[in-house]
C-alpha cells in the first residue's frame, strides 16, 4: 500500500500510534488492572495508578505519558528497521503480490508483522518491567516475557487483523490517495 520511504514512515507512525495507545490500556486496564486495584485499595485502575505515583517502569514509578513516549520510540524504530521489512518479505516468500488477491497479501503481512513485533515488543517490555527491586534473574526475565507473550499476542494478532490495520488503512488512504485522485483528475 505505502509505494515509497516517506509513505512507508507514515503508515508505521500512524500504527504504532494507535498500536502503543491500545496497548498501554490493554495492559494496565485488562492484564494488571485488579492487581493494581488491590495493592493500593483504589477502586479504579486510574485511581490506582494515581496512588502508586504511576506506572511501575524501569525500576521506578513513571508518569503514564513517560511510559507512551518511551514504548512508541521502541515500537517505532522496532517497527521502522525489523516489523516492516520482514513482514514484506515473509508474506513474498509465501504469496506472489503481483498475483495474489490485495486482502490476502494484506493480511498475510499483518500476520507476519505480529509474529515479528509481539514477542519483540513483548521481550523489551519484560526488560522495562522487571521487577529490579527483587534483584535480577534471567529466568525470572524469561519467564515474564513467555508470560507477556501469552498476553499480548491473542490482543495483538486480532486488534490488528480485524480494527488497528483497517483504520489505519482507511485513514491512509484518504490522505495519501486523495492527493494522487486529485493530480489524476487536473491532469485529465
Amino acid at each position: 500500500m505505502p509505494r515509497n520511504q516517506f509513505e512507508r514512515m507514515m503508515f508505521a507512525l500512524m500504527t504504532v500510534i494507535v498500536t502503543v495507545h491500545a496497548y498501554v490500556f490493554y495492559s494496565l486496564y485488562v492484564v494488571n488492572g485488579s492487581t493494581l486495584m488491590s495493592v493500593t485499595g483504589e477502586n479504579s485502575v486510574l485511581g490506582a495508578v494515581n496512588a502508586m505515583g504511576g506506572v511501575y517502569m524501569l525500576g521506578r514509578n513513571l508518569p503514564i505519558w513517560a511510559v507512551v513516549i518511551i514504548e512508541f520510540i521502541l515500537a517505532y524504530t522496532l517497527e521502522i528497521t525489523v516489523g516492516s521489512p520482514m513482514s514484506f518479505k515473509l508474506a513474498c516468500k509465501v504469496f506472489d503480490p503481483g498475483e495474489t488477491h490485495p486482502v490476502l497479501f494484506e493480511t498475510a503481512i499483518i500476520c507476519a508483522t505480529v509474529g515479528i513485533m509481539c514477542p519483540a515488543m513483548s521481550f523489551l517490555a519484560a526488560f522495562l518491567y522487571y521487577p529490579y527491586y527483587a534483584g535480577f534473574n534471567i529466568f525470572t526475565l524469561l519467564a515474564n516475557w513467555i508470560r507477556l507473550v501469552c498476553f499480548n499476542f491473542p490482543f495483538a494478532f486480532f486488534s490488528q487483523l480485524f480494527f488497528i490495520q483497517p483504520l489505519i488503512r482507511t485513514c491512509f488512504k484518504a490522505v495519501f490517495r486523495r492527493k494522487d485522485e486529485t493530480a489524476q483528475a487536473v491532469k485529465a
